[in-house]
């Protein structure tokens, strides 16, 4: 979504400053005391408001509000920055998708939704379909101003390593570089595609998804633990991604057991 606020530099200016150094904090629950068929933590409130049904299909009603429905209800969402190059290697590209998911975990899967379908293919999705390969690099506060800015649409040839001013870091198993500033990147190998035919024209291909293999991880050395098995959250400090331009930051959790027989 473009910028809906002309003035944005004046909106921001007003607004407090970023907390840099912001901790994450780890709150009890809602309701510590809740046991089981206890419900809503709320008191019956959300009981006392009605909904609105939405067909996605009503005559009438635009796609694009359907686009703005699920991005601003389906939040937060995990940012894949993706970096991929060209079959002869001379074009390199990296931009982010917010349509991304860890699916499994042996074999290691993720998937990647791009709006427009292979016949229309942008950068990334011409780039993996030549190649099968890609890296997935997760987006940390520390650098997303310079993420964000790799989601311009410029023209297939120009590299956002450079208007992003982003480093490129060796790899081992594929190809594209992976981003040095990222504190967790995986190499990735294509799986499968699937393409999506519109629903209100039918016969147009309005969107793609990939299915990729992650074959190397990389964690920066502050953020593993000795096992290799966790990513410390206070050192990955993750952005996701909220409905029209707004991004969101980690740094409240809780934590609630799984309930067993």
């Amino acid at each position: 979504m473009s910028n809906p606020r002309p003035d944005f530099k004046e909106v921001e200016a007003t607004r407090p400053d970023f907390r840099r150094n912001a901790e994450v904090t780890v709150t009890k629950t809602p309701n510590p005391a809740w046991k089981e068929g206890d419900g809503a933590n709320d008191g019956g409130e959300s009981l006392k408001k009605d909904h609105v049904e939405i067909d996605p299909y009503a005559e009438g009603r635009p796609v694009a509000s359907n686009y703005k429905l699920l991005i601003s209800g389906m939040v937060p969402r995990p940012i894949a920055l993706v970096s991929t190059r060209s079959a002869d290697g001379k074009t390199t590209n990296l931009a982010p998708f917010s349509y991304s998911q860890v699916v499994n975990h042996d074999p290691p899967t993720f998937i990647v939704g791009f709006a427009g379908g292979l016949g229309n293919a942008k950068d990334t999705l011409r780039n993996l379909q030549e190649t099968g390969e890609c890296v997935i690099n997760i987006i940390s506060e520390h650098f997303v101003e310079a993420a964000n800015s790799t989601s311009i649409n410029t023209p297939y040839g120009v590299s956002e390593w450079e208007t992003s001013g982003l480093t490129p870091a060796p790899t081992t198993v594929v190809k594209p570089a992976r981003v040095k500033e990222s504190i967790v990147a995986i190499e990735a190998k294509l799986v499968d595609t699937k393409e999506f035919e519109s629903r209100t024209t039918p016969g147009k291909m309005t969107g793609a998804l990939i299915i990729v293999e992650g074959v190397r991880f990389w964690v920066r050395e502050d953020a593993i633990n000795e096992e290799r098995s966790m990513v410390d959250l206070s050192v990955l400090k993750p952005i996701s991604r909220l409905g029209g331009i707004s991004y969101g930051r980690t740094t409240e959790s809780f934590e609630i057991p799984r309930p067993s027989i």
